[in-house]
Order: structure tokens, then C-alpha cells, then sequence
């Protein structure tokens, strides 16, 4: 069959996201989505969306952008909606790295980073973490330009920096874009929000996916200096005006206004993972101090490709990185307190040799 891709994307690598098996039902535990549905009013909105959907979407996303700026005492010039924050990472490595402009980013996180590395033809700067997993922050001071990418907690391993540290790295590398992804931020990490109005040099991303329960709506933004948005929506508006579509924009809306029921599932969330946390431990695993709605976890005795496995063969997926640096290591999402027992009881048998 003849190939006719380009020379330049034939050895890009795809992103590859986690297992959505459909034969059989599974407890999924493997791609960080909320155990919780969107709250009545968004329903409602979601609902309300279907008569209208003859129509386009509104391009600026002005309701959205109102709603956002005035639950982050911004101004709607500070926000750009886009589709998920995929798109955000999209746009800032268009924008601001390429062959000669470096990516700056650890060498455990986001998969996604390398994959629009890869794409874009930019320079991948990677700086090892620590055996803890966790960031050396001088990495990040003094770089002369390129776009700095941190995912703040960082995924896979759910440690999260203060906002100290992003301060730094923002005042110590002026002449950097500095990309903050604060996709996991709700769960228990600090915000470095406050600091877009400070630094021109500082763009945050954020997502529905995971803190609004709105993974399939496909919905982020990027919140920063009116110039940083400008640059990027000029991008967005090249590839897609219409990449949000409108059941996503008034979803997000009624989600913003409903913002109380969103904190209270966080919070459960957050509550639920430090229970597990507990629990697994006591079966002997090793963990990360997590602030996101996963557990990062090994275990000295089995395999973490064979747990997964077994835990596959049990009904319960969980997402296994076979990358050097993780391949002991098992990504657990947070679900409903009832989905982290049968996990932890799930687990306890397997590791009594109950569970082949």
C-alpha cells in the first residue's frame, strides 16, 4: 500500500491514551476521568444545547470566557476556551518552541509533551527528576528562550511544586515561555493563577476532564497575559474557529456557575486517595505523595506489568508505563470509595496468591 505521508510526520510517534476496552464491563481505573457525573445543571445545559445545534458555536466563547474571568477575578482578555487542554499544549508548541527555540520539560510527565515535540519539529529538552520523582527547579532558571512545559502535579507521578517555585522559574527565565499544566491543580496543589498578571511570561492550562466531570465535553482554557492569549488565539483561529463546539461551551458555563458541587467531589476525591493511599500501604506498596486524583504506586514483590495484568483479568484496569524510569510503577485512578475497595480487596488477594 502506497504511503503517502510526508517525509517530515513519518516518524512521528501518536500519543497513546489509555485502554477503552468494550469487551466487557471493567471498573476503569486507567484514565483519570471523574467516578462522578456533571452536576443537574449542566445536564440540564447539555440538554438545552440540542435545539441549537443547527447553528455554529460562537468563536470567541464569550459567555465562557465572562463565566471564567469572573470565578478567577480576571479579565476575559486573560482567557482563551479551547478543545481540552490538549489544545493549549497544541498552540504554545506552535507558538513558541521549535528547532532553534527549545521544550524544556522533565523526563517523566505528560506523553504528550514528546508527541508535540515530535510533530513540530521542536528541540526536546529534557531534565531528569530526582530518584523521588521529584523536579530539581534550577533546571528550569536560566534557560535563554523556548517554552518551558511543567505539568504542576505532574502525571504520572502526582507530585505537584509551589507556587514559589513557578514564581522563580518564571522571574529567572524571562526570556522563556513558561507553561504551566494544571490539569490535576483541584485535587490538592496550589494554583499559580494569581501570577499571570505578573508575568507576561506565563501561561496556564486548564481542563474540564478531570476536576468538572466533563472528559467526554472535550473543553480546557489558557489563562494569561493579554498578549500570550492574543498569540494564541491568532493560532487557534488559523487551525479551527469553531474547535469548541456549543453543547462543550454551554456546558462549561453552567459548570462554572455550579462551581460548589464540582469543590465537593474534589474534595471527596482527594479524601479517597489518601484512604487508598493508606490502604495500599499497608499491603506494602511504595506510593508518591500525590495531589491529584490518581495514586502512583509500586510494589517490591510483583511486577507492576503483572499486577496490572491480574487486575485486568479481575474486571479492574489501571494504567501500567513501561518507560525505564516507571516500569515498576502503577497509575491508579481515584474512583468512588466503593471502586477503591474492591480495588485494595482485589489487590490483598492477588498478592495472598488468591488471584492468578
Amino acid at each position: 500500500m502506497d504511503n503517502f505521508l510526508i517525509t517530515k510526520y513519518k516518524d512521528v510517534e501518536p500519543y497513546v491514551p489509555g485502554e477503552q476496552p468494550r469487551d466487557r464491563q471493567y471498573l476503569k481505573l486507567n484514565t483519570n476521568e471523574s467516578p462522578y457525573p456533571p452536576s443537574e445543571a449542566v445536564q440540564k445545559a447539555v440538554a438545552e444545547s440540542a435545539s441549537s445545534l443547527q447553528l455554529y458555536p460562537d468563536p470567541a466563547c464569550r459567555d465562557l470566557k465572562a463565566a471564567l474571568a469572573e470565578s478567577l477575578g480576571l479579565s476575559p482578555q486573560n482567557i482563551l476556551p479551547t478543545n481540552g487542554s490538549d489544545e493549549v499544549l497544541s498552540l504554545s508548541f506552535m507558538a513558541y518552541a521549535h528547532d532553534e527555540k527549545p521544550a524544556y520539560y522533565p523526563d517523566v510527565t505528560y506523553g504528550f509533551y514528546d508527541v508535540l515535540s515530535g510533530l513540530f519539529g521542536v528541540k526536546a529538552k529534557r531534565f531528569a527528576l530526582a530518584k523521588d520523582f521529584t523536579i530539581n527547579i534550577d533546571d528550569y532558571c536560566g534557560l535563554e528562550s523556548g517554552l518551558i512545559v511543567i505539568a504542576n502535579p505532574n502525571a504520572p507521578t502526582g507530585i505537584a511544586i509551589g507556587v514559589d517555585a513557578v514564581e522563580r522559574i518564571c522571574r529567572e527565565s524571562p526570556d522563556c515561555v513558561v507553561l504551566i499544566d494544571e490539569a490535576y491543580v483541584e485535587f490538592g496543589a496550589e494554583s499559580c493563577v494569581g501570577l499571570v498578571t505578573k508575568y507576561p511570561n506565563l501561561i496556564v492550562s486548564r481542563t474540564y476532564s478531570k476536576s468538572m466531570s466533563l472528559a467526554g465535553a472535550r473543553l480546557g482554557y489558557a489563562i494569561a497575559n493579554e498578549d500570550r492569549i492574543r498569540e494564541l488565539e491568532t493560532l487557534k483561529y488559523t487551525l479551527n474557529p469553531y474547535s469548541v463546539n456549543r453543547t462543550a461551551l454551554m456546558a462549561g458555563v453552567a459548570a462554572v456557575k455550579d462551581i460548589g458541587y464540582y469543590r465537593n467531589n474534589c474534595d471527596t476525591v482527594a479524601k479517597t486517595r489518601d484512604e487508598t493511599a493508606e490502604r495500599l500501604k499497608t499491603l506494602g506498596f511504595t506510593l508518591t505523595d500525590s495531589k491529584t486524583n490518581f495514586v502512583f504506586c509500586r510494589h517490591e514483590s510483583v511486577p507492576a506489568g503483572e499486577l496490572s495484568d491480574r487486575l485486568r483479568k479481575a474486571g479492574i484496569l489501571v494504567r501500567h508505563f513501561t518507560g525505564e524510569r516507571t516500569n515498576d510503577w502503577l497509575r491508579i485512578s481515584v474512583g468512588t470509595p466503593e471502586d477503591m475497595l474492591r480495588l485494595t480487596d482485589t489487590l490483598e488477594k492477588i498478592l495472598n496468591g488468591g488471584i492468578e
